[in-house]
């Protein structure tokens, strides 16, 4: 791959292949564990562009799923993107992305969502302006050490061979975005978030972001497997709904993706297949002390070192 100086098209391309091959593994995988193939939702955008809209609904072990590519361009970056990047003024783009969240039926087994996406910034007689962005986090309704251990430990194989700093930098930042301000607590037990990375020259981002969508399957589908079929309780299962409205104020009110979909006029059927398809509220409601329920919040949400 020529980057030096970059190629934007041979770019745009690699990094567009890439993404649809991820996403065909994915959907691949998590097929073969529900029993079930996914709904392909082929759409355009009418400002230019268009995705791949994948989505599984109330299956044997996915409640909702959904896998989704897009490659969008434009005159002109949305606010969510362009706010702390003023460069960016007078620019046209091209933004690439995969994002998938998975809403498991059973609640000892988690949500998990990823995404990665690039973002490319033109303008004749300058140098373009690009980053990567992305990584993956996992959201236990009953937490179990041993898969919090396991998550986080291919999260740190995903991103050792890029430097041993690299891991805890964005476990760090990881912890800090899925933060739910107005809650006080964590949306789970993190994993790996980066934004704006362009720090290294390009070849090493882009294997940075391949060794993050390729190390995911190995981080959930092992934790998905030995979930899915544990016996349930009603009771347990209103506790995952409870805690599935979590899930829901922290996408309306903060997720930066789910911004730049809406400000950027992407399909909003696609931006919102991250929510889950049955949530409850309760008012001011408390788990029992010491039950499995009060675990979550004792033993798992607050932020810590797992490996």
């Amino acid at each position: 791959m020529l980057t030096n100086p970059l190629n934007c098209s041979q770019v745009i391309t690699d990094t567009k292949n890439y993404l649809l091959s991820l996403q065909d593994n994915i959907c691949n995988t998590l097929s073969q564990i529900d029993g079930t193939l996914f709904k392909e939702d082929i759409w355009q955008r009418p400002e230019g562009g268009g995705g791949r809209t994948r989505i599984l609904e109330n299956s044997q072990v996915i409640e909702r799923g959904g896998v989704n590519f897009s490659h969008v361009f434009g005159e002109h970056l949305p606010p969510a993107a362009s706010a702390k990047r003023p460069e960016l003024a007078g620019r046209h783009f091209q933004a690439l992305g995969i994002s998938l969240v998975i809403h498991p039926v059973n609640p000892y087994a988690p949500t998990t969502h990823a995404n990665l996406r690039f973002f490319l910034a033109e303008k004749a007689g300058s140098t373009p302006i690009w980053w990567f962005g992305g990584g993956f986090d996992l959201t236990p309704y009953y937490g179990f050490e041993e898969d919090c251990i396991h998550w986080h430990t291919i999260a740190k194989t995903a991103c050792e061979p890029f430097g041993h700093d690299v891991y805890p930098k964005f476990k760090q930042w990881c912890d800090e975005y899925f933060f739910i301000k107005h809650r006080n607590e964590a949306r789970g037990i993190g994993g790996l978030f980066f934004d704006d990375l362009n720090e290294w020259e390009f070849n090493k981002c882009f294997s940075f972001i391949q060794s993050i969508g390729d190390h995911f399957l190995k981080a959930y589908e092992p934790i998905l497997n030995k979930r899915k079929n544990t016996s349930y309780t009603t009771k347990e299962k209103e506790f995952q709904l409870y805690r599935r409205g979590r899930y829901v104020e922290f996408n309306l009110i903060y997720d930066r993706g789910t911004l730049f979909g809406l400000q950027s006029n992407g399909r909003t059927e696609s931006i919102l297949m991250s929510l889950p398809p049955v949530v409850n509220w309760r008012y001011n409601w408390n788990p029992e002390p010491g039950s499995k329920e009060d675990d979550l919040y004792r033993k798992f949400l607050p932020i810590k070192k797992w490996i």
